[in-house]
């Protein structure tokens, strides 16, 4: 067995439902995987009955898979660190194990938002926090929901680096019969697609809480696509990135789906739920949460217009009634359809 061929050995830093379904996923794949998790009564239940009943109640991991709570252990030995942590504490979480990470050690990020206060998106927040060079860092981002993987249900994601052979790596770990990856050089696009479609998706989820309809709801995907393209082009991403996996297909499958917790949590929100409720009746993280402020400052800066997202950030964070979220939603002058007749240009230059 030459080295090209030789298992890899990977470590998922997080234990909650995508961390756990994506450990399978790199098992199924033929790695050997360790989990790493806070909470001990779920790292002993992967660990001995690889199970996760909190996360993923119903499925049995692979026998690939095994759960310490010593982050380091999980580390030692890793040819591949895939980070599924909560994206507003992964600076927190993965600045004391910056030692622990082997000199050829690869890392995908898993997570989706962008940081609060430095406006960094997490490939950039794991680079400086564990101090690993950026051809060395790759993001994953697609129409990947937790539950559907972990039962093995067919789907496609992506795979972005700036170094072709980072990007192969992680897509040879984690490719399967049912898991997909494709590789992409265009990692500001696919990190920005994945954080923004959350906030897209919460708008959504309060919509229908009102009782709006599919024409909303189809309105408010495709207006907040041009949103997401619009933030990316600002940034020098990849126009073709936006039509793909990472933009409309993970945007279609985390708006319509009532397994997304951004989706379930805005419709908590829209049937009337103050946020800290929802977020108890949610059951788990929804990235947009948060999200939406730190994507909305990055927006601002660049003089970038993302109505969509303003219009969550003011029904979550500063009181605006959900009764006029609808008003908002469409709050733009009446012009021609796209993204280039709103006021970017194709290099991804704001027009003047």
């Amino acid at each position: 067995m030459t080295a090209v061929d030789a298992p890899l050995h990977a470590a998922v830093l997080g234990s909650g439902s995508w961390g756990t379904t994506f450990a399978a996923v790199l098992a199924d794949a033929g790695c050997t995987v360790t989990v790493w998790g806070r909470d001990a009564a779920t790292v002993r239940e992967i660990a001995a009955e690889r199970r996760n009943s909190r996360y993923l109640p119903g499925v049995e991991l692979p026998a690939g898979v095994t759960a310490t709570e010593d982050a380091r252990a999980a580390l030692r030995g890793a040819d591949v660190v895939a980070v599924a942590v909560p994206s507003q504490r992964a600076r927190e979480v993965l600045s004391p194990l910056a030692d622990a990470i082997g000199p050829r050690t690869v890392v995908v990020s898993l997570m989706k938002g962008v940081e609060l206060d430095t406006d960094r998106r997490m490939s950039e927040v794991v680079a400086e926090s564990l101090r690993v060079p950026a051809d060395r860092v790759a993001v994953l981002s697609g129409p990947n929901l937790a539950r559907e993987i972990a039962l093995r249900q067919p789907t496609a994601t992506v795979v972005a680096s700036t170094s072709d052979a980072t990007a192969r790596l992680v897509a040879r770990a984690c490719a399967s019969s049912y898991f997909r990856p494709y590789t992409n050089p265009d990692v500001v696009g696919v990190e920005l697609c994945g954080a923004v479609k959350n906030v897209i998706a919460l708008a959504v989820g309060i919509s229908q809480g009102r009782g709006m309809g599919y024409n909303t709801m189809a309105t408010v995907i495709t207006r907040g696509l041009v949103e997401i393209t619009r933030l990316g082009l600002a940034l020098g991403a990849d126009a073709d990135t936006f039509p793909g996996l990472a933009g409309m297909g993970d945007l279609m499958a985390t708006c319509a789906s009532p397994d997304s917790r951004n989706h379930t949590l805005g419709v908590h929100i829209g049937r009337g739920m103050s946020l800290d409720d929802a977020i108890v009746a949610t059951g788990g993280t929804a990235e947009g949460v948060k999200s939406c402020r730190s994507v909305l400052e990055l927006a601002t800066s660049l003089g970038v217009e993302m109505p969509i997202t303003a219009a969550v950030v003011q029904v979550l964070h500063e009181g605006l009634p959900v009764d006029q979220l609808a008003g908002l939603l469409l709050a733009r002058p009446h012009k021609a359809e796209g993204v280039k007749a709103e006021g970017v240009v194709a290099e991804g230059v704001p027009a003047s």
